[in-house]
């Protein structure tokens, strides 16, 4: 969507508070407003849309209990390289397997 708005200026904001019951979530991002526009739609008592401002900018509003924050640690560079070693052998199958296919 062009909107005029520069993509620095375009935020992602979550507020609330300790005494509250609700999350709002105020985003830009398309993928986030896909999300949380399908979780409303399935749960509409524990989320809904409370803005569209019609510059692409989207507000929820969420069940406090139903919102978390998600930290992971940084994998290990003995992971990384293990990890990578995995999807090089898979990616090798795959093609394997595509050459395989009648046409």
């Amino acid at each position: 969507m062009i909107t005029g708005i520069k993509k620095k200026n375009k935020l992602t904001e979550i507020w609330f508070d300790e005494t509250g019951n609700a999350v709002n979530i105020r985003t830009y991002n398309t993928d986030l407003k896909n999300r949380l526009t399908a979780y409303a739609v399935k749960y509409p008592a524990h989320c809904r849309l409370t803005d569209d401002d019609e510059c692409g900018c989207l507000t929820f509003e969420i069940d406090r209990r139903r919102f978390s924050v998600r930290l992971t640690a940084p994998y290990s560079e003995d992971r990384r390289s293990k990890a990578k070693e995995t999807m090089i052998a898979v990616n090798q199958q795959r093609q394997k397997d595509n050459f395989k296919k009648p046409l």
